[in-house]
């Protein structure tokens, strides 16, 4: 059977929701996590956590909208394990409103960070997979767009979009199998992603929708070890994920 066992895996965002669910599922399967994000004291308890299960996990404070801090993340993994097989650009906000609204601040911030700090982790990264001579890039992007973007959801559908692009770029420029991508497209899933919504109609209506519709975390985490645990020679580009109901 494949197996994740010594898969040195790295992953923004690790502070709670797909990140953390993701963490904690691939070190029971074997895989030692490096768990990345700016609350520090939320990822050092997920990592006690995951240590006391006995696994192997750490974990390092990182703004992703920072270059420096990727690529900190990135020497902290290859310090503490010798190598890094496996970058998961998770973190991510929703600061959704309509266009009219004018909400330039919030659309900066979703460029910042679901955008910028995707290429952040690229720029981090890929000079380390090339070396090494393997590498694997998992984004979590969104359904948000893929049929045309929704009323209030038109940057943060554009940002998920451009990293979709991205990866199949990078996937295009990768063809001698040294990186492989996976783009991992979640619906309607049970995480505080509406915390980052200032609009307090549109935070309340989503979070009815994730209550009525969502689906736990852990779904995307095993689409996440799905693509990870595929050999060598299989790249499994695209995965979307959406509780059954979702329109």
């Amino acid at each position: 059977m494949l197996s994740l066992h010594d898969k040195i895996v790295a992953i923004t965002g690790a502070s709670g929701g797909i990140g953390e669910a993701t963490a904690r599922l691939l070190a029971r399967r074997g895989a030692a996590v490096v768990l990345a994000a700016r609350r520090s004291e939320r990822i050092d308890a997920i990592a006690h956590d995951i240590r006391q299960e006995g696994g192997r996990a750490a974990a390092c404070v990182v703004d992703v909208t920072k270059a420096e801090d990727l690529q900190r993340l990135v020497r902290a993994t290859t310090d503490l394990y010798g190598r890094i097989d496996v970058l998961v650009n998770n973190a991510g906000i929703a600061p959704i409103s309509p266009l009219a609204d004018l909400d330039t601040e919030g659309w900066s911030a979703m460029i910042d960070v679901n955008l910028r700090g995707m290429l952040n982790g690229v720029a981090a990264v890929l000079p380390v997979f090339r070396e090494q001579g393997a590498g694997h890039l998992v984004s979590i992007v969104s359904v948000a767009g893929l049929h045309g973007a929704s009323p209030s959801m038109a940057v943060y559908a554009a940002t998920k979009n451009a990293v979709r692009t991205i990866h199949e770029g990078l996937r295009r420029e990768s063809t001698d199998g040294v990186v492989r991508t996976t783009a991992i497209s979640p619906g309607y899933i049970r995480t505080d992603l509406a915390d980052s919504m200032t609009d307090p109609h549109i935070r309340e209506q989503t979070r009815q929708h994730m209550d009525a519709a969502g689906i736990e975390p852990a779904a995307v985490a095993r689409a996440v070890a799905f693509a990870l645990e595929q050999p060598g020679d299989v790249e499994i580009g695209e995965i979307n994920v959406r509780p059954t109901v979702q329109a």
